[in-house]
């Protein structure tokens, strides 16, 4: 898949960071902090353009990837008093403390464009025989809220994985079909069990 992005660089002290962007950032993606789940509601465009930002970082362990959606609750879904949150997606190796995402935001630019290939996410794929779901396994997405942002952090299996998801939510729009009949609605990005799970669905209908 073609992906549009900007690449920024900011330094922090004596390390310089980078940061991906979309190059448009979809109106129609929201991301809200619920007490029991974080919950997303996205348009098919939102979720093939946030499908391809779970791949690139799947493929870009030295970068910080930041979908800047907060602002779209006001002309999305009812959230109420939810509090609307951005999205960083951050391979661990990186060891970024999400406490200093608000020093290093205020110094990014404009940013250059650049457009990358990547894999297109196959939601056909069996997933990969890791035995996530075991409580020995470590290899899930731990999740921070910093200024106004929600950080995931994981690995590249974590990040192909959820990438997936999303581009089902793109494809399949309402819902997957069953054979007793009904739909899928609600898609799923599991964490480690201490934190929550991010549930993601699609939504046409706009304010």
């Amino acid at each position: 898949m073609r992906l549009h992005t900007t690449f920024h660089t900011a330094r922090l002290g004596a390390t310089e960071f980078k940061v991906v962007r979309p190059a448009r950032t979809p109106a129609r993606a929201v991301l809200v902090d619920d007490p029991w789940h974080l919950n997303g509601w996205f348009d098919r465009e939102a979720a093939h353009v946030t499908a391809g930002l779970w791949a690139l970082a799947a493929t870009s362990p030295r970068s910080l990837v930041h979908l800047p959606i907060r602002a779209n609750a006001a002309g999305g879904p009812d959230t109420g008093a939810r509090r609307p949150l951005d999205l960083v997606l951050l391979h661990h190796s990186l060891q970024f403390a999400p406490s200093r995402w608000k020093e290093l935001r205020a110094r990014l630019g404009r940013g250059r464009p650049r457009t990358v290939e990547l894999p297109a996410p196959d939601p056909d794929a069996e997933p990969e025989a890791s035995g996530r779901y075991h409580r020995e396994n470590r290899d899930r997405f731990r999740q921070q809220i910093h200024s106004e942002t929600l950080f995931m952090t994981g690995s590249t299996r974590t990040f192909r994985e959820a990438a997936v998801q999303f581009a089902d939510l793109a494809r399949t729009g309402p819902g997957r079909a069953f054979n007793h009949g009904g739909r899928h609605y609600c898609r799923s990005v599991g964490c480690d069990p201490a934190d929550r799970d991010l549930h993601i669905e699609y939504r046409e209908e706009w304010h």
